[in-house]
């Protein structure tokens, strides 16, 4: 016998193509892969934000004002949300994740422009978010430099001082971006592990032939779902548990406000992202599959939450499709209860997302169940 035959090995080969092209789910995870990356990475991903949501606070009617406000909403970075005299207002825009930047007139700002007095125009940045900050004080100032050649000095106006733009970075002061990456890895380890353990979890029971038993038992398909479930909600509360001591010993972050609201918002995302990997369990056939059904659905909720890229700078139709994500909304609940001491009310809207998303996915995997009973 040869010990190398190009006869075996072209055999085996062909073996495993063959093998491939009989398997249709590992064929459209082969074909959906590399298409989901290309579209999410040529479209949607921007690292360089346009249209980031602004909210107004002004105090003055004036000419120059309105000058201003209208070179705001001609740019392509700022896109106005609220115009509003009321800032408290627009602060539980930001506290809620709507608005990334206020920008704020003072009263009398035309006649301190006229009088020489140089008023100043306050710009709020939502700094829980560094990486789509970095350029609104340039982008706003190239804005208002251009409306005041326009309409200031070149109209007449003989205004006689120039304006001064302050800006103030809220919640994250040094603007570091542990802010950022830390409370998103929350969601992110939550997210990947919980999917990833159930989806195992249930295809191990087939690969060892388990399941007949589980089938031919009396036991209720949402009891076998519960009884799936409960053990890796558990883990990940301990591993949620491991990441808030870990921000604050080695990233010093401050405490939670309000630990019992986030206990509950990431009880919702577990509980969703569980059904999630309960459906993917009940269609892999092995464990590999459900490993790679559980990335073609983690990759493009990671690139299309908010963690890595700024999520109102990618294209409408993205966001459209990262809203489906209930990694979205935990991300901008989960920083909004940690660092700007908000509160689960005023998240109503991804709560509800969230809240919909379980029932849709509960209702996937129950159905899906009740399927391989026949």
């Amino acid at each position: 016998m040869k010990l190398v035959s190009l006869g075996r090995i072209r055999a085996m080969i062909a073996k495993e193509f063959r093998q491939i092209l009989r398997d249709r789910a590992t064929l459209a995870i082969i074909a959906a892969m590399p298409l989901v990356l290309m579209l999410l990475f040529g479209y949607a991903i921007n690292s360089n934000p346009r249209k980031l949501p602004t909210a107004l606070v002004t105090h003055d009617s004036g000419e120059m004002t309105r000058s201003f406000l209208s070179a705001m909403q001609n740019t392509d970075f700022f896109k106005i949300v609220l115009i509003t005299q009321n800032a408290e207002e627009a602060s539980a825009l930001m506290r809620g994740g709507v608005a990334q930047f206020i920008v704020e007139f003072p009263s009398g700002f035309e006649r301190d422009l006229l009088k020489g007095e140089s008023p100043e125009i306050l710009l709020s940045i939502d700094a829980t978010d560094p990486s789509s900050s970095v350029s609104a004080p340039s982008a706003l100032e190239t804005a208002f430099k251009q409306a005041y050649a326009r309409d200031g000095r070149g109209a007449g106006l003989k205004i006689k001082s120039d304006f001064t733009l302050v800006t103030h970075s809220r919640y994250n002061p040094q603007v570091a971006t542990n802010y950022q990456i830390v409370p998103g890895l929350m969601g992110l380890l939550l997210t990947l592990m919980t999917i990833l353990l159930t989806s195992i979890a249930m295809t191990r029971e087939r690969e060892r032939g388990t399941m007949e038993n589980l089938l031919a038992s009396p036991i209720a398909p949402f009891e076998v779902m519960i009884g799936k479930i409960a053990p890796y909600l558990i883990v990940a509360y301990l591993q949620a548990a491991m990441i808030l001591s870990m921000a604050r010993g080695l990233f010093d972050l401050p405490p939670v406000p309000r630990p019992g609201e986030l206990f509950i918002a990431a009880t919702l995302l577990m509980v969703a992202n569980l059904g999630i990997g309960f459906t993917i369990s009940t269609v892999a056939r092995n464990q590999l599959q459900a490993m790679q059904m559980t990335y073609l659905f983690f990759l493009p909720s990671l690139l299309l939450s908010g963690f890595m890229f700024p999520f109102y700078g990618m294209p409408a139709w993205a966001q459209i499709l990262g809203e489906v994500f209930p990694l979205t909304h935990f991300l901008r609940i989960v920083r909004g209860l940690w660092l700007k001491e908000a509160s689960l009310a005023d998240f109503g809207l991804d709560i509800t997302a969230m809240g919909g998303f379980l029932i849709v996915s509960a209702a996937i995997a129950m159905w899906k169940y009740k399927r391989t009973l026949d």
